[in-house]
C-alpha cells in the first residue's frame, strides 16, 4: 500500500494540476506512471499515506487483521471565488462507502450552505475517493495472491482515471488567477461530510 496508494494520488495530480512540471514517470508493480516531480505534493502525499497507514495498523492491532482494515481517502481540488454578504459555499460531496484500493470521482455540483461575509471563498469542484484495504498476507501463497490483486486494481485505476479525466471536463472552472497554482487542493484522512453531487465508480 505504501506505493500503490501514492502512485494512484500521483496519478490523480498529474491530470488536475495545471501549473507547468516537468514530465517524470515511476515504476510501480512494473508499470511506468505518471509522477508529480513536485516537492509541495510529493510530501503531502507521502505524509498523508504514512498516517494512513498508522491508523490501519493501529486497527489491525486490535483484531481486524483476518478480515483487513479499510480506510477512506479524498483528494479535494478547489476554486477560489469572491464573497458577497451572503453567498452559498460549495460542500464536497463525501460517499458513504466506496474495496485492496477503490477509486470513486465525484465533480461538486449545486452544493450549498450560508456563511457570510469575508473576501474569499475555496468552493470544492472535484473530489476523488479512495477505499483502502489493508491485506495481510501469512503465507507466500497469499502473498503472491496479494500482489496479483494489487497489479490488476492498480492497472485497472490507472485506465479508469484516464478515461474519466478525458471524459469528464465540463465542470473544471475557469483559471481567472495568475497564481502559480489556481486550484488549492487538499489530502483527508477518513472524510465525514454531507453527501452532495453525483458519484462515479472507478474500480
Amino acid at each position: 500500500m505504501t506505493y500503490v496508494n501514492p502512485a494512484i494520488l500521483h496519478m490523480i495530480f498529474f491530470h488536475r494540476y495545471f501549473p507547468s512540471l516537468r514530465p517524470s514517470t515511476r515504476d510501480v508493480l512494473e508499470m511506468s506512471l505518471p509522477y508529480m516531480d513536485n516537492v509541495e505534493i510529493q510530501t503531502l502525499i507521502d505524509q498523508r499515506t504514512a498516517a494512513l497507514v498508522r491508523q490501519l495498523d493501529s486497527s489491525s492491532d486490535l483484531g481486524a487483521r483476518n478480515t483487513g482494515v479499510r480506510g477512506l481517502m479524498a483528494v479535494q481540488f478547489f476554486e477560489k471565488k469572491r464573497r458577497k454578504a451572503w453567498f452559498t459555499k460549495g460542500v464536497c460531496w463525501i460517499p458513504a462507502s466506496i474495496p485492496i484500493i477503490r477509486v470513486a470521482f465525484s465533480p461538486v455540483e449545486n452544493a450549498s450552505s450560508l456563511t457570510v461575509l469575508e473576501k474569499e471563498e475555496e468552493v470544492c469542484w472535484e473530489q476523488w475517493t479512495l477505499d483502502v484495504t489493508l491485506a495481510t498476507p501469512r503465507t507466500e501463497s497469499e502473498r503472491a495472491k496479494v500482489r496479483s490483486a494489487m497489479e490488476a486494481m492498480l492497472l485497472k485505476a490507472a485506465m479508469k482515471i484516464v478515461t474519466t479525466v478525458n471524459r469528464e471536463k465540463d465542470h473544471i472552472p475557469p483559471i481567472t488567477t495568475s497564481e502559480a497554482n489556481p486550484f488549492p487542493y487538499q489530502i483527508i484522512i477518513n472524510p465525514k461530510g454531507d453527501s452532495w453531487g453525483a458519484r462515479m465508480s472507478i474500480f
